[in-house]
C-alpha cells in the first residue's frame, strides 16, 4: 500500500510541472490590430502590438523594419506604452504603434507577429489590410493639371525678405548726414573770445560796502550786534584782500600778528584795533557803545580804509626823483 502511495505522489509532481509552465504562459497575451483594416491609396494608418503579462515579466517586441511587405511601408514608430491593469495590479498592457500605408491597391495579409518571452514564443492573429484605388469617372471630360495660382508680391513683401539691405545703407546715410551737420556747424561757429572784467580795488569794495551798512541804520534800530558783525565781516575781508593774509575764523591779536610784517602806519593800526576790540565787546561780551561810538566806528573804518588804499602812481623810466617820492607808505605809498 505504500508503494501505491508513492506512486500517487510521483505521479502529482510530474502533472504539476508539466502544466505549470503553460499556466504562466496564459498569463501572457500578444493582440495585433488596425485602426482602419481599409485605406485609399497613399492615405495612412495605425498598427498597434499589444502585450497583457505580469507586471515582473520580460516580453520583446517583434523587430519591424520599414516595410512590412514588399507593399506595406512603414513610416515611423512610437515609444512603447505602459497601461496597469485597473482590475489586478500585477498585470499591465505594454502597446507600440508603427503608422503604415501602401501606394499600390490590392488586399494584403500581414503575417502574425512573433513576442519573445521567457516561457516562450507568442504569435499575434493575422491581418487584412486593404488599399483600394480612387475611382475615376470616365464619362467626364479630362481637364489638365491646374497651373499654380499668381500671388501679388507687394512693396512691403520685398521689404521684409531684403531688410539688411535698407537698414544698414539708411544707416550709413544718417551717419554721414550727422557728420557733416557737425563739422558745417564746427566750422560756422564763431570762438568766443572772453574778456576778462577788470576786478575792483579791495578799497573800492569795502567802501561800498560800509555805505551801505551805514544806509542800513542797524544800530538805530536797536540791532547793535548785527551792526558790528557787519562792520567786523568788512574790514576782515578788505584786510584779506589787500594784504593776503588769513583773517576769518582769526582773534584780533592773530590778526596783528598777521599784520607784523606789513607796512602799516601805528595811527592806522591803532583805528583798526580800536574798531576790532569794540566789535568783539559788543558781540562777545554784550558791551553797549552809545549812539555816538557807533557812528564813529563806521567813519573810523571809511577813514581806516581810505588812509591804506593802495595806489597806482605812474613811474616815468629811469627816474630817480620819482623812485625817492614813492618810497614808503602803506603797501604802495605812505599815507
Amino acid at each position: 500500500m505504500i508503494k501505491n502511495f508513492n506512486s500517487c505522489i510521483l505521479a502529482l509532481i510530474l502533472c504539476w510541472s508539466c502544466f505549470c509552465p503553460d499556466a504562466e504562459a496564459q498569463d501572457i497575451q500578444a493582440v495585433a490590430k488596425l485602426e482602419q483594416t481599409a485605406i485609399r491609396i497613399g492615405d495612412q494608418t495605425k498598427l498597434r502590438l499589444s502585450v497583457f503579462q505580469r507586471v515582473k515579466q520580460t516580453v520583446g517586441f517583434p523587430a519591424i523594419a520599414d516595410t512590412l511587405n514588399s507593399k506595406i511601408q512603414v513610416i515611423s514608430s512610437s515609444k512603447q506604452d505602459t497601461i496597469p491593469d485597473e482590475n489586478d495590479p500585477e498585470k499591465i498592457t505594454v502597446t507600440k504603434s508603427y503608422v503604415i500605408t501602401s501606394f499600390d491597391a490590392g488586399s494584403y495579409t500581414l503575417p502574425a507577429f512573433v513576442f519573445t518571452a521567457k516561457e516562450g514564443a507568442l504569435k499575434t492573429n493575422e491581418l487584412i489590410l486593404l488599399v483600394q484605388s480612387v475611382k475615376v469617372d470616365t464619362t467626364k471630360a479630362i481637364y489638365d493639371i491646374k497651373q499654380p495660382l499668381a500671388v501679388s508680391y507687394t512693396f512691403t513683401d520685398w521689404i521684409k525678405d531684403n531688410w539688411q539691405w535698407v537698414l544698414f545703407p539708411l544707416l550709413g546715410i544718417i551717419l554721414i548726414a550727422g557728420l557733416v551737420w557737425y563739422l558745417m556747424k564746427r566750422r560756422g561757429k564763431k570762438p568766443v573770445i572772453q574778456v576778462n572784467k577788470p576786478s575792483l580795488p579791495a578799497h573800492t569794495i569795502a567802501l561800498a560796502q560800509l555805505t551801505e551798512l551805514r544806509n542800513k541804520k542797524l544800530w538805530q534800530q536797536e540791532q547793535v550786534k548785527e551792526y558790528y558783525s557787519e562792520l567786523s565781516d568788512v574790514l576782515r575781508e578788505y584786510l584779506e584782500k589787500r594784504y593776503q593774509i588769513k583773517t576769518h575764523e582769526k582773534t584780533t591779536d592773530e590778526i596783528f600778528e598777521g599784520l607784523s610784517k606789513v607796512a602799516i602806519t601805528a595811527e592806522n593800526k591803532n583805528i583798526l584795533h580800536g574798531l576790532l576790540m569794540t566789535a568783539d565787546l559788543v558781540k562777545f561780551a554784550k558791551g553797549k557803545p552809545l549812539p555816538v561810538e557807533n557812528e564813529r566806528s563806521i567813519e573810523d573804518a571809511v577813514i581806516f580804509v581810505s588812509n591804506t588804499a593802495e595806489r597806482k602812481t605812474e613811474r616815468p623810466e629811469n627816474t630817480k626823483e620819482n623812485a625817492e617820492n614813492t618810497k614808503g607808505g602803506d603797501g604802495a605809498e605812505r599815507i
